[in-house]
């Protein structure tokens, strides 16, 4: 989960000012939490304390009105509606990973996942970005190797993850849709060195940044781990509640993967 908040602050300057390089500095001037960490941390508290992903949702935008949420999220928020709204969008995606981290059954993630997205994000690629993205950061916690990660997540989503990024590059342009940017993120972990290559190849696409970090942080984080100094500066960015949150959720849910992990307490990363 800290690998989805890490990529997302890092890539909050870089939607508006895309970059189609590697090299950019990890933690610029104006970098900042945004929607796409309030609601991962919304789904986690969800998980925590076994809430409805509506009234979580509901409450944390109240509390962050400002983190820059998507205008079809603002209206049903706003209006504490409690029906979806036929979403494509990659919100369903950005804020999925704790459900990965959560349960220890494939079947149970894809379920969840789908009931996750489905408050607002009903919409079958909506549903397909979240499944794709918790069940690639589930088999990546459980130790599956990058071709077992692709191979499901190509063959249960249908999604083309063959292309190199170098390619996909060249064209990319900002797409907030699952379709349009998971496969994309996906690939971006696929290729990735270590985790903060996985992030770096994220933001290097030009497109909605700090989502796609967030996706491709979190499958990272799930295979690689967290090095101990990013996520050290992403938790300064976070205030006191959302770092309880964060904590909680790492001492019940990630105890039997804590040495991969970086959290506040744990002392053997």
């Amino acid at each position: 989960m800290l690998g989805a908040i890490a990529g997302d602050i890092i890539g909050s300057v870089y939607e508006a000012r895309p970059v189609k390089s590697k090299d950019f500095p990890l933690f610029p001037r104006g970098c900042t939490f945004t929607d796409d960490t309030v609601l991962t941390v919304a789904v986690a508290d969800a998980i925590l304390n076994n809430s409805g992903y509506t009234d979580k949702f509901h409450e944390y935008f109240e509390r962050y009105p400002y983190a820059g949420f998507g205008g079809s999220f603002m209206h049903w928020a706003m209006k504490r509606l409690r029906e979806p709204y036929y979403s494509f969008g990659n919100g369903s995606a950005m804020r999925v990973s704790p459900v990965g981290f959560a349960f220890d059954e494939l079947e149970r993630v894809l379920a969840e996942a789908e009931k996750s997205a489905a408050v607002t994000h009903n919409h079958p690629e909506g549903t397909k970005g979240a499944q794709a993205t918790a069940s690639a950061v589930f088999l990546a916690k459980t130790g599956a190797g990058k071709k077992e990660i692709r191979d499901f997540v190509a063959g249960s989503f249908g999604y083309r993850l063959e292309e190199p990024l170098e390619d996909i590059r060249k064209t990319y342009r900002f797409d907030v849709t699952c379709q349009g940017s998971v496969p994309q993120s996906v690939i971006a972990f696929l290729e990735g060195k270590n985790w903060e290559d996985a992030v770096r190849n994220a933001v290097s696409l030009g497109g909605d940044a700090d989502t796609m970090a967030a996706i491709a942080g979190a499958i990272a984080e799930a295979y690689y781990g967290m090095p101990e100094n990013i996520a050290q500066k992403a938790l300064s960015f976070l205030d006191d509640a959302l770092i309880q949150v964060v904590d909680g959720f790492a001492q019940r849910f990630m105890v039997p993967y804590k040495k991969f992990h970086y959290y506040p307490g744990n002392k053997e990363s």
